[in-house]
């Protein structure tokens, strides 16, 4: 698509992601045993053909610089256009962004200067896989000025609805809706006209306001703008909590919605390590587990999700965890509802167990 460009942001933190988000954005957390949550975004634009993207960044953005590079696992890295990380070029933005459209004011010199006439704006922590080719034909057909991604899913956290008229064009924004309600849940994903966008974040900036769906959204509307709303069948979900990334590592193990995040005609990209197969011991038992390659087990692994690297000793029990790269667990140790980050290392026979509800978080590097 030469006429599409794309923006990832990938700026947030949640706090209610504790120790997972210490160090990393939402957008670099890893997921499903060897992908980072920006993988599913980028993969989406560059299944599309979209080869000119733009990654919004504020702060703690290391491991997001390391994991992405110059973008060439997702096939936009090129010597004009292709991948540009956007830290803040503004000096007055202090402190987080208070919505998208501070976000997208903060880099203003790189919105303006974009050569193509759509843009399909994306958050990184929203995971799914969305067909961004069908979403920007019909966005073109329609000759809206934006057009807004909706899911039939309802969201249990506080979200966006829109609302339809017989045209099926958006009514109205409904703003602090949770479970189901009237309307689509809105996935905060967006295809744009560049000069329906412009206007929009001019009219942010003069009013000093920050957010994307109460100020720019509500007043295109009352404006009298058009906007379609172009329906995602597929799996999705938001990651902004510890609840939110267990059941969604939880439901990778369900062929249905792994299927539906990981569609055959929509592969989903990552930056490559070269790994050995897993090798399994002789007294090894997994059931119903997803493991990556290079792993070394020996124990008793079900229902988990283990990453890359990750050594079982023999007799250790894990049940329902999520283990990062690299970890190690020793002889006889119990875990029961764990999140595991990076290179952490279990002592022989210790017993950890947290809740389906509350699982337990080991920060990166721990040694228990």
């Amino acid at each position: 698509m030469t006429d599409v460009h794309g923006i990832v942001y990938a700026y947030h933190s949640s706090s209610a992601l504790g120790d997972l988000t210490r160090n990393r954005t939402n957008a670099s957390l890893p997921f499903a045993g060897r992908y980072r949550l920006i993988d599913f975004a980028l993969s989406s634009l560059s299944n599309a053909g979209v080869r000119d993207v733009g990654v919004i960044m504020q702060r703690d953005f290391q491991s997001l610089l390391d994991h992405v590079a110059g973008g060439k696992a997702w096939d936009i890295s090129r010597r004009r256009g292709g991948l540009k990380l956007l830290p803040p070029f503004g000096t007055h933005h202090v402190g987080d962004y208070a919505g998208t459209a501070e976000a997208l004011n903060a880099v203003m010199g790189y919105v303006k200067g974009i050569p193509q006439e759509h843009i399909v704006l994306i958050p990184a922590d929203v995971l799914c896989n969305v067909d961004i080719a069908a979403l920007v034909e019909q966005h073109v057909k329609s000759g809206c000025g934006i057009t807004a991604v909706c899911t039939k899913r309802n969201p249990d956290a506080v979200h966006y609805r829109l609302t339809q008229k017989a045209d099926g064009k958006v009514e109205k924004v409904l703003f602090h809706q949770v479970g189901a309600g009237e309307g689509l849940a809105a996935m905060e994903i967006y295809v744009a006209k560049k000069d329906t966008l412009l206007d929009l974040l001019a009219h942010c900036e003069a009013e000093n306001r920050f957010h994307f769906h109460k100020d720019c959204l509500a007043h295109y509307l009352e404006q009298g703008g058009e906007m379609d709303v172009f329906l995602h069948e597929g799996y999705t979900t938001r990651i902004d909590s510890v609840d939110d990334y267990y059941r969604a590592s939880m439901d990778m193990l369900k062929a249905g919605p792994r299927a539906d995040l990981f569609p055959t005609d929509r592969p989903v990209r990552t930056k490559e390590r070269s790994d050995v197969s897993t090798y399994y011991g002789e007294e090894a038992k997994v059931e119903n587990s997803l493991i990556a390659d290079g792993c070394f087990i020996e124990g008793t692994v079900k229902n988990c999700v283990l990453f890359r690297g990750v050594r079982v000793a023999p007799g250790a029990v894990l049940e329902n965890c999520i283990v990062m790269q690299d970890t190690v667990i020793g002889e006889g140790a119990a875990l029961k509802y764990i999140i595991s980050d990076k290179n952490v290392e279990i002592a022989p026979y210790v017993t950890l167990t947290g809740g389906e509800k509350l699982p337990l978080v080991l920060p990166k590097r721990s040694k228990l």
